[in-house]
C-alpha cells in the first residue's frame, strides 16, 4: 500500500463488524481469558484505545461478539420458517437454518460455549430467544395447547438442538440435514399426535 495514499475513512458500523470479525477468529483461536486486546487490534489495523472506543472493554467486546451472533441467529431461523408452508415445513426449516447458521458460524459458537463463565447471561439470553420463537412456530400446531405447555415444548426442542450441536462439534460425519431429520423424527411424531388429537376440557 502507498504510505502517500490517504487513508480511506471507515464508517463507525464498519469499523465494528471488523472488530467483531477479528474478535471472534482471535478469542476462538487463544480463548477469551488468553486472548489479548492488542492482538485484536492489530488484525483490524487500529490501535487498542480504538477497541476501548467502540466496546469499554475485552469484556464488552465478547458481548458484543454474542449479541451479534444472537441476531443473526434469529434473522436466519425467522427467513427459513417464513418460506415454509405449514408449522412441520417451519420447525423443519427453522431447524436446518439453526444448524447451518452454526456450522458457518463455528468460531462464534464454540466461543459462546467454551466462555459460557462469563458469558452465562448473554447465551441464556440467545436460548430464551430460540424457545420464544419455536413456541410461535408450535402454537400453529397445537392453537388450543396451554402457553406453559408450548414453553415446555420449545424448552425441550432447543434443549435437544443445543446438545445435538455440541455432539455434531465431536462427530464431524452428522450434517445439518441429518441432525435435523434426528430431531424432527423424535418431535414432530408426538406433535403430530397433539396437533390430530380433539381439544381437551378444561374443566
Amino acid at each position: 500500500m502507498d504510505p502517500s495514499r490517504p487513508r480511506r475513512r471507515v464508517s463507525r458500523a464498519e469499523r465494528e463488524r471488523q472488530i467483531l470479525d477479528a474478535a471472534v477468529a482471535v478469542f476462538g483461536e487463544r480463548g477469551y481469558q488468553a486472548a489479548a486486546m492488542d492482538v485484536v487490534a492489530e488484525r483490524v489495523g487500529v490501535t487498542k484505545p480504538v477497541l476501548y472506543a467502540h466496546f469499554g472493554s475485552k469484556e464488552g467486546l465478547l458481548l458484543a461478539c454474542i449479541a451479534r451472533a444472537r441476531a443473526e441467529l434469529l434473522e436466519v431461523t425467522t427467513a427459513a420458517a417464513a418460506s415454509a408452508h405449514g408449522p412441520e415445513e417451519m420447525l423443519r426449516r427453522g431447524t436446518l437454518a439453526f444448524f447451518e447458521y452454526l456450522e458457518r458460524r463455528e468460531p462464534a459458537w464454540t466461543l459462546l460455549y467454551s466462555e459460557s463463565t462469563v458469558a452465562g447471561e448473554a447465551l441464556e439470553g440467545i436460548r430464551a430467544q430460540q424457545t420464544d420463537f419455536i413456541a410461535t412456530l408450535l402454537a400453529g400446531q397445537a392453537p388450543d395447547a396451554d402457553p406453559q405447555r408450548l414453553a415446555g415444548w420449545a424448552q425441550v426442542i432447543v434443549g435437544a438442538c443445543e446438545r445435538l450441536a455440541l455432539w455434531r462439534g465431536s462427530e464431524r460425519t452428522v450434517t445439518s440435514e441429518q441432525a435435523t431429520e434426528y430431531l424432527m423424527d423424535l418431535v414432530w411424531t408426538g406433535l403430530s399426535a397433539v396437533g390430530s388429537a380433539p381439544a381437551q376440557s378444561s374443566r
